[in-house]
């Protein structure tokens, strides 16, 4: 029998639930093993396991509201707290946005699923306009889900959980001391790369009040807006003069951008991250003038500078930047013409 095993029969539901509920809280601590053991065990009749599945699902519920009560209260702190941790910096919050713009209600289910996701859901949803009465709808059918569905599998395989338990605990606590190695160097892995990339990104940046000071004086930056079309479909306000641009079609879009022109990236991750990637992106393509707005959209916002409103038209994009070289074309020319005459 497993130390796993013999742990949840000594110590039962209290081990599942702080398991489950640091889990959810977001320390990388796998809950699924846990889950597994207490459906393996629980065909044997050695666990209750309803009362295990009640236990897990509000260890779910408990960490979830939690972080849905801050996001609603500390939204954007809250997320920046999570950013500045995440072994994943670059996606840690442009992916689950994508999932809870797209879907919805739905991506609570879809985000309990994946590591990472399902910390950063209920602070989303806390931001949004979605009520508490149903995020604990959803969240709860997302749990039950979850464990339900990792408890049933441990029972039907209950078989081959025991002997791979038989066959780690035949080897003993070297075993244990393996896999605890590898996970302290996969996560100092982790924190060397996010290191080394937050080095990288140790660029010039641009304040929203730079920004507002240059568009005021008559300049015309070239102004990327990097979020994701869904998001933007849901709340459309972009900085004044802003062009939308996927970061997926950046490199489909570059070739077009004006070399001589100062280009302006941002995003809504707190840490700027996606676009201060997207800035070394740029400037290993010979944009040597482009810079992250520091604070991105959010920053904009709370500044209360101008915005305008983005809309889905069959403008395309290179379109659009080839009418914004013009327009500076054109400027240019009539204050040649001014001193000229004059």
């Amino acid at each position: 029998m497993s130390e796993t095993s013999q742990f949840l029969i000594a110590h039962g539901l209290p081990i599942i639930f702080g398991v489950i509920f640091l889990e959810q809280m977001g320390l990388p601590i796998p809950g699924v093993p846990w889950l597994l053991a207490a459906g393996a065990l629980a065909a044997k009749g050695q666990f209750h396991w309803l009362i295990g599945l009640d236990v897990t699902v509000l260890a779910c519920l408990i960490a979830d509201f939690s972080w849905f009560y801050l996001g609603h209260y500390r939204g954007a702190q809250v997320l920046g707290l999570l950013c500045r941790i995440s072994l994943e910096p670059d996606s840690c919050v442009r992916r689950t946005v994508n999932v809870f713009t797209r879907y919805g209600t739905r991506g609570i289910i879809v985000a309990k699923f994946v590591p990472g996701m399902s910390t950063i859901i209920p602070p989303l949803a806390g931001m949004s306009k979605l009520s508490p009465g149903h995020f604990l709808l959803f969240d709860g059918l997302a749990s039950l889900l979850y464990c339900g569905t990792f408890m049933l599998l441990g029972a039907v395989f209950s078989n081959q959980i025991s002997q791979i338990g038989a066959g780690l605990a035949h080897i003993g606590g070297s075993a244990v001391a393996v896999a605890f190695f590898f996970l302290v160097l996969y996560i100092g892995y982790k924190y060397w790369q996010r290191q080394r990339l937050l080095h990288e990104l140790r660029m010039t940046k641009i304040t929203v009040d730079e920004l507002d000071q240059m568009l005021n004086a008559g300049e015309s930056p070239l102004i990327l807006d990097l979020r994701p079309s869904d998001e933007l479909t849901s709340d459309p306000s972009i900085i004044r003069g802003a062009i939308h641009v996927g970061v997926d079609d950046l490199d489909k879009h570059s070739k077009e951008f004006p070399l001589d022109r100062e280009i302006i990236v941002y995003c809504d991750c707190p840490n700027e991250v996606t676009s201060a990637k997207v800035a070394l992106r740029l400037r290993k393509k010979g944009f040597t003038r482009v810079r992250p707005l520091l604070g991105g959209i959010e920053a904009w916002r709370k500044g209360k500078y101008p915005m305008s409103m983005w809309t889905k038209t069959t403008t395309t994009t290179t379109t659009t930047v080839v009418l914004s070289q013009e327009s500076v074309k054109t400027k240019v020319t009539a204050k040649e013409k001014k001193t000229q005459s004059s």
